[in-house]
C-alpha cells in the first residue's frame, strides 16, 4: 500500500516538472540563442504603451509626451498641452519632432533647449531643458520638457545682485578714497578741507546705509514667518513712521498726513512694521516734487487692514512695477542715486510682509503719483486659522 502511494506521489511530481519545463522552455527568456545574441524583451508593436509606463509618466514633474512609430502622441501629460507643447494627437514644436525621429533612428539620447511662445501665459516665451529617449526597443519615444522659466529668472535676479552690491559698494569706498587723497593734497586750505571731509562724511553715510540695509535684508530673508505674533498699536506705528521722515520732506515742502489708525490694532513685530512704513514714507518723500502731499490712510476690508502710502510723485512705468520689490531694481539709476536710496527698502518691505503673511501691493501712474499698500490679516482671522489649524493637528494626531 505503502509503494503504490510513494509511486502516486513521484508520478504526480513528475508530471507537474513537465509543464513547468515546457512553459519555460517555450519563453523567450529561455529560448537557445547564439554566442553574443541579445536577449530579446517582450516585443510591441510601436504604437502601444508598454505596461507600467503610463504610471511612470504621471509620476514625472516635467512635462512628458511619448510618441509612436509613426510620430502620433499616444501619452501627454496636462503640463504639456497646457504649454502648448501637444494638440490633439500631434507634437507641434517642429524642434522637438526632428528630434524624436533622430532618437528613434539611431537610439541615442538628445538633450536641448527650446523657448516656447505660450500666449496663455504673457508675452514672453517660456524656456525648457528638453530630454528625448527611445523607449527600449519599442520603437516609442520620450519627449520630457522641464520648464526652466523661473530657474532662469532667479539665475538673472543673482547676477544682477551680485553686479549691483559690487558697484553700490564700490562706489562710495572709490569715492572715499578720492576724497581723502584730494584732503590730503589741501592741507593747506581749511575751506577745501572742511568741504571734502563733508563729502567724506555723506559717502560714509551712504556706505553705512547700504551694508545695514544688506544686515536687514539677510535677517529677514533667513527668518521663519512670525510664530507668536504680539498686538501692534497702527496708531503709534504710522505717528513714528511720519516723524522719523518729518525733516527731509520739510526741507522740499511736503506735507506728511495720516489718518484712519487710531485705536486699530495688529498681530506682528512692531519693529518690522515700522521698518516697512518708514522705507515707503522714505520712497514717497524721495521721489516727489517740492510742495506735495504723502498720505498715510488705515482701512479695515472684512479680512485685512490696509495700510497705504500715496504720494504726488513722478509714477512708476508699467514694464517696471513686477520688478520694483527686487533688490537694487532701480527704475530711473540715476535719480535713485541722487535721492541718497540703497535700492533694498522695497526688497526689505516685501520680506517683512511674508513673514507677517501679508502682502504689499503698487498702483502706479507716471506723472500722477503711487500708491504702496500693506495688506495684513485682521487679528481675528489669523486666531481663526490658528484655531482651525491646531483643530486639524488635534485630529491627526
Amino acid at each position: 500500500m505503502q509503494g503504490e502511494l510513494l509511486a502516486a506521489v513521484v508520478g504526480i511530481i513528475g508530471l507537474v516538472a513537465g509543464v513547468v519545463i515546457g512553459v519555460l522552455v517555450a519563453s523567450p527568456l529561455f529560448r537557445s540563442r547564439t554566442p553574443g545574441e541579445e536577449p530579446q524583451s517582450p516585443r510591441h508593436d510601436g504604437n502601444t504603451l508598454p505596461p507600467g509606463i503610463a504610471e511612470v509618466l504621471s509620476a514625472l514633474p516635467s512635462s512628458a509626451v511619448v510618441l509612436d512609430s509613426g510620430d502620433r502622441v499616444l501619452r501627454a501629460s496636462s503640463a504639456a498641452r497646457a504649454f502648448g507643447i501637444v494638440r490633439g494627437e500631434e507634437l507641434v514644436i517642429g524642434e522637438l519632432l526632428t528630434l524624436a525621429r533622430k532618437v528613434r533612428r539611431d537610439g541615442v539620447i538628445r538633450e536641448t533647449d527650446i523657448e516656447v511662445a505660450v500666449r496663455k501665459f504673457g508675452p514672453d516665451a517660456t524656456s525648457f531643458a528638453v530630454r528625448v529617449a527611445p523607449l527600449g526597443g519599442t520603437g516609442l519615444v520620450l519627449v520630457l520638457a522641464e520648464d526652466q522659466t523661473e530657474h532662469r529668472r532667479v539665475e538673472a535676479v543673482r547676477r544682477d545682485f551680485v553686479a549691483n552690491i559690487s558697484h553700490e559698494l564700490k562706489t562710495p569706498v572709490g569715492a572715499l578714497s578720492l576724497l581723502a587723497e584730494t584732503v590730503q593734497d589741501a592741507s593747506d586750505d581749511p575751506e577745501a578741507v572742511r568741504r571734502f571731509t563733508g563729502r567724506m562724511q555723506t559717502e560714509a553715510a551712504r556706505l553705512t546705509a547700504v551694508i545695514q540695509d544688506l544686515i536687514t535684508l539677510s535677517r529677514i530673508q533667513g527668518a521663519e514667518p512670525i510664530a507668536e505674533p504680539a498686538p501692534v498699536d497702527l496708531g503709534s506705528v504710522v505717528e513714528e513712521a511720519i516723524d522719523t521722515v518729518r525733516m527731509p520732506a520739510d526741507a522740499k515742502g511736503i506735507e506728511l498726513v495720516g489718518s484712519g489708525a487710531e485705536g486699530l490694532t495688529v498681530l506682528g513685530d512692531e519693529a518690522m512694521l515700522g521698518t516697512a512704513l518708514r522705507n515707503l514714507i522714505a520712497n514717497a518723500v524721495a521721489y516727489s516734487p517740492k510742495n506735495t502731499r504723502v498720505a498715510v490712510s488705515v482701512g479695515i476690508s472684512r479680512t485685512s487692514v490696509d495700510i497705504s502710502v500715496a504720494d504726488q510723485g513722478i509714477g512708476i512705468p508699467q514694464q517696471d512695477l513686477e520688478r520694483i520689490f527686487e533688490r537694487f531694481y532701480r527704475v530711473d539709476a540715476a535719480r535713485s542715486r541722487a535721492t541718497g536710496g540703497t535700492g533694498l527698502g522695497l526688497a526689505i518691505v516685501k520680506h517683512i510682509m511674508t513673514h507677517h503673511r501679508g502682502e504689499v501691493t503698487v498702483w502706479s501712474k507716471e506723472g500722477s503719483g503711487s500708491t504702496f499698500t500693506l495688506r495684513l490679516p485682521r487679528p481675528e482671522s489669523r486666531e481663526l486659522d490658528a484655531t482651525r489649524n491646531d483643530n486639524h493637528q488635534e485630529t491627526a494626531q
